[in-house]
């Protein structure tokens, strides 16, 4: 519950403070996603977390796939789980300290108007001093697309804000 109170208070800071008022009567009113990282030190894995409006991830997916996507309830949720598992995997790359991270698809949910995809990089024997992301989410169809992003290691929380066409970013603990 704390974390998603994190997750709203974060984005509405973000949104005040990109003077974007008047847009609020819009369905909604900035494109956003959020990624969630977490080293978990007793399982030795990082976790990842992609929130993503489920309205721009269909229409994006579609595009991409040339077929309608329906992620809330999907006729072939194999077909569905491929689609997320491979979108991510292609615009979310990671390096824990310059080596390339795998990441390993865990699953989706629908929650309230987004989706939450989930990955882990299993076997991450000690915390990474140093996080690369490439985050290209949603770029090919929104250029005023925003990724943030919230890295947490051993306690201590960083984050970011990536604004189309910016994609990488460094974290260092």
């Amino acid at each position: 519950m704390v974390i998603l109170l994190y997750k709203w208070l974060f984005l509405v800071s973000a949104f005040l403070g990109s003077g974007h008022f008047a847009a609020l009567s819009e369905k909604h009113p900035l494109y956003v996603s959020v990624t969630e990282m977490n080293y978990n030190a007793t399982d030795k894995n990082f976790e990842i977390s992609c929130k993503i409006f489920t309205d721009d991830f269909e229409k994006t997916l579609s595009g991409i796939y040339h077929t309608k996507v329906d992620l809330t309830t999907p006729a072939n949720k194999e077909e569905a789980d491929r689609m997320v598992k491979e979108y991510i995997k292609n615009h979310l790359l990671l390096k824990l300290d310059n080596k390339a991270a795998t990441l390993e698809f865990v699953g989706f949910e629908k929650e309230n108007d987004a989706v939450w995809s989930y990955f882990e990089v299993k076997n991450t024997t000690t915390a990474p001093k140093k996080i690369d992301v490439v985050n290209t989410i949603l770029y090919e169809s929104y250029d005023k697309q925003m990724n943030l992003m919230h890295v947490s290691v051993n306690g201590n929380r960083k984050s970011t804000r990536l604004n189309y066409p910016e994609k990488e970013t460094s974290f260092v603990f």
